[in-house]
């Protein structure tokens, strides 16, 4: 297994660095997102890298871009990454791993859509009979499907945790009826998502999505959407209500993390070889559940 730890691509002008994606300028109106195989938990970024975790990723979010263009047109443009690198190196690093999109305005909200209990849903519940303000039936248990998916938008944080807030606090942010239209086709996105995970024996427990506008305002799903990384995927076969079922994600590092004496700040410890492996393991059982495809 190979991995990408650290893109060098000189070619192009980097115009931004996440936790796991390079993002570069291609022409004035593009832009190059490259998914690394960088792995952040609990908000740090560990120096281990996840071998293919990146293509898992891109191979995902791509799937259900098609799958559900449907709904909202989306950023991506169409154009080989490798057309716009130079060199064979350049374009091994961008091979599987990288699309061609439109440069886009992002809207400052995360649209959250929760269909169980679980995480920090499951914590302001339990305090406040709540989710984000939602009031919720008396008696659900931790990981309980819930009646119907519910809307949850979150502010970006440039570091640290997004935070949780009110639909009527994005409406003053975004206005209001862009707000409701986020929230309509992000609940549409879910449920259709939802449905066909369940015919290949997964959950999708949550997700979350990010939009932007173009020129003329027009709404545009943005970033990844359905992956492993911004949704939680439960094998439906060791699914229970009442316990955090297990995930077809990073949670397997933040288990063992959790295990150490670590304050959770930089710098992380070093992963070993096991959890690495396993860990990319869960990440590909993912991509051949929900689309059929493995990894060459």
């Amino acid at each position: 297994m190979s991995a990408v730890y650290e893109s060098t691509l000189k070619s192009l002008p980097r115009i931004g660095r996440g936790k796991v994606r390079d993002i570069f300028a291609v022409d004035g109106d593009k832009m190059l997102i490259l998914v690394s195989d960088r792995l952040s938990a609990f908000d740090v970024v560990l120096s281990d890298p996840i071998p293919d975790k990146g293509r898992v990723l891109t191979e995902m979010a791509n799937f259900w871009f098609e799958k559900l263009a449907h709904i909202v047109p989306n950023h991506l443009t169409g154009i080989d990454p490798e057309s716009v690198v130079q060199g064979e190196d350049e374009k091994r690093q961008v091979r599987g791993r990288s699309v061609v999109v439109r440069k886009l305005r992002p809207l400052p909200v995360e649209a959250v859509v929760r269909g169980y209990l679980i995480g920090s849903g499951w914590k302001d519940y339990r305090s406040s009979g709540a989710v984000c303000g939602i009031r919720l039936p008396e008696g659900l248990k931790q990981a309980q499907k819930l009646p119907q998916p519910i809307f949850t938008p979150a502010t970006k944080a440039a570091s640290g945790h997004d935070e949780n807030i009110s639909f009527e606090r994005m409406g003053a942010i975004v206005g209001k009826d862009l707000a409701e239209k986020v929230r309509s086709i992000s609940i549409r996105l879910y449920r259709e998502a939802a449905d066909f995970a369940a015919t290949k024996g997964i959950i999708i427990a949550d997700t979350k999505f990010e939009f932007g506008t173009g020129d003329h305002g027009e709404l545009v799903l943005i970033d990844e959407i359905l992956t492993a990384d911004s949704s939680r995927f439960w094998p439906a076969d060791q699914y229970q209500v009442g316990i955090s079922p297990p995930s077809f994600d990073k949670q397997y590092v933040r288990d063992y993390l959790e295990t150490l004496d670590w304050d959770k700040t930089p710098p992380a410890p070093r992963l070993p070889a096991e959890v690495i492996a396993r860990t990319s393991a869960k990440y590909r059982e993912a991509l051949a559940r929900l689309t059929g495809k493995k990894l060459a």
